[in-house]
């Protein structure tokens, strides 16, 4: 099963993970989040984000998703990444998770592609057009 660990600032990961696994039912199994407090040492960020991976890798792969490129997780899980191996995804939302969560025995390359097509489905604008028919 791929393995999908979250990098991000602060608690964002950590309760995104929290979410899915009230939206899925069931604590999602091989995932994890790391979270980045402001004052983190990025070397010690990455010597724990390194362990995170092997414990999630059995031999499938992991996607590292972090919320933000550029910044300290960002640039944490940029130096995780070997291709076809470990895989990364910026721009964390729950949609992106959900559909990373949901089908994890296919292959790497496949679940990139579902957390990018979860990410942006997942962004649209709402109206009252779109929206007449929601029901509470």
């Amino acid at each position: 099963m791929i393995g999908v660990l979250i990098v991000s600032h602060g608690a964002t990961g950590a309760e995104l993970l929290a979410t899915a696994a009230q939206v899925l039912g069931t604590e999602p199994p091989h995932a994890a989040a790391l979270g980045v407090a402001r004052d983190a040492d990025p070397e010690a960020v990455l010597a724990r984000a390194r362990e995170l991976l092997a414990q999630l890798d059995d031999g499938s792969g992991v996607l590292v998703l972090t919320d933000m490129f550029g910044a300290t997780p960002g640039n944490v899980a940029a130096r995780l990444l070997a291709d076809g191996r470990v895989e990364g995804v910026a721009g964390l939302s729950l949609p992106m998770l959900l559909r990373a969560l949901a089908g994890r025995d296919g292959t790497l390359a496949a679940t990139v592609q579902r957390a990018l097509s979860g990410g942006t489905e997942g962004v649209l604008y709402m109206n009252r057009d779109c929206c007449r028919d929601a029901k509470r």
